[in-house]
């Protein structure tokens, strides 16, 4: 009995010896290692400086929370997102930081940090003179424009053959095989207005007519000056693009493999795709394409830096987008990186960020 009880009471010493070595072995919360972090050129998110040191409302972001976790790190740059998203998935990197959205597919591969910038796409346009005209030009040539037209032009040749089918056999000016000729003409000067008064219908049915089609083309040609005038001007003034609905009928650019991509397939939206924004807005400066869509501040800090003169960044945002920290999936920097985020996204010193990179209050 003696030997059994001793027994027992060295089996449990042993075990609370063990169990304290252990605990005693595990690591203080916390990574003692160099953080890696994988970035990517974005302005004004992640920007790299000629010296090579990196700046961005991103970028400065991370500083922060990196000095508020106490962690090291090095900035590993990626030259496309497709990279930087493999790279966080596949633990090559412990975070991606950079303009990366939070969308579905990414999210099932990914962990995200609270969001600490909302936004959504916007739409670049051309602001040279010619492109004005061609705006015009397009807006002359559009099916709206062109039905309104035929539909004119189909009336006056309606009420043509009516006069002539009234007055062929009573009015010589009207009849015979040159008789049907003259009544369309006789019916376009009357919607214009310009009738000499030197041929007209004599039967009661054709002045009957002659007075109602009067009445009704100085109504049809009055509402159609209106309109066309208003489409013109506006056109002239807000350009081809006044809404999201208007990039169905125009040429439209986009970064290949981009969010900007998605949502144009998913509206069934045609577009060129490019690499880069530069190319895109070059593009859009040398009128091989109408507009650019992309991430609107991204798309506003280039703007602003190069093609202020030339292009300018309509005052649309759609498809809501957020941007967050990219972590590989059971992070656990996750919540810690939250809290901090969290902490300097509700600062006076994120409002100022803000403002430096991009103007917003």
């Amino acid at each position: 009995m003696l030997r059994v009880l001793f027994t027992l009471l060295t089996g449990l010493w042993l075990a609370l010896g063990i169990a304290g070595a252990s605990a005693q072995e595990i690591p203080p919360p916390g990574p003692a290692r160099e953080l890696v972090i994988g970035t990517k050129q974005a302005a004004p998110f992640a920007i790299k400086g000629t010296d090579g040191v990196w700046t961005g409302i991103s970028i400065d972001l991370w500083q922060r929370i990196a000095d508020k976790l106490g962690v090291k790190y090095r900035l590993v740059e990626e030259r496309t997102v497709e990279a930087l998203i493999d790279g966080t998935a596949s633990g090559k990197y412990d975070a991606a930081v950079a303009a990366l959205t939070i969308t579905g597919p990414r999210a099932e591969i990914l962990d995200f940090s609270q969001p600490f910038y909302r936004t959504g796409l916007g739409i670049a346009v051309s602001l040279t003179e010619g492109s004005r005209w061609t705006v015009i030009l397009r807006s002359m040539l559009s099916l709206g424009f062109l039905q309104a037209v035929g539909a004119l032009i189909g009336l006056a040749l309606l009420v043509g053959f009516l006069i002539w089918v009234f007055e062929r056999g009573r009015n010589e000016h009207f009849g015979g095989a040159r008789g049907i000729g003259a009544s369309i003409w006789w019916s376009a000067e009357a919607m214009t207005q310009a009738s000499t008064g030197v041929h007209t219908p004599i039967t009661l049915a054709g002045r009957s007519l002659a007075i109602l089609w009067m009445a009704v083309s100085i109504i049809a040609i009055a509402v159609f000056t209106a309109g066309v005038t208003s489409a013109l001007t506006t056109s002239a003034l807000q350009g081809i693009v006044t809404n999201v609905n208007d990039l169905a009928s125009i040429r439209v650019g986009a970064i290949s493999d981009s969010s900007s991509v998605d949502y144009l397939k998913t509206q069934r939206i045609k577009y060129r795709g490019y690499a880069s924004a530069e190319d895109g807005l070059k593009a859009l400066k040398a009128g091989e394409i109408d507009a650019f869509v992309y991430d609107k501040p991204l798309l506003a800090w280039i703007v602003l830096q190069h093609y202020s003169s030339s292009i300018q960044v309509l005052d649309i945002v759609f498809d809501p987008q957020n941007y967050g920290i990219g972590l590989p999936l059971g992070s656990p920097l996750r919540k810690n990186i939250d809290v901090a985020l969290l902490d300097n996204v509700h600062s006076d010193w994120w409002k100022q960020t803000l403002f430096s990179y991009l103007g917003e209050r």
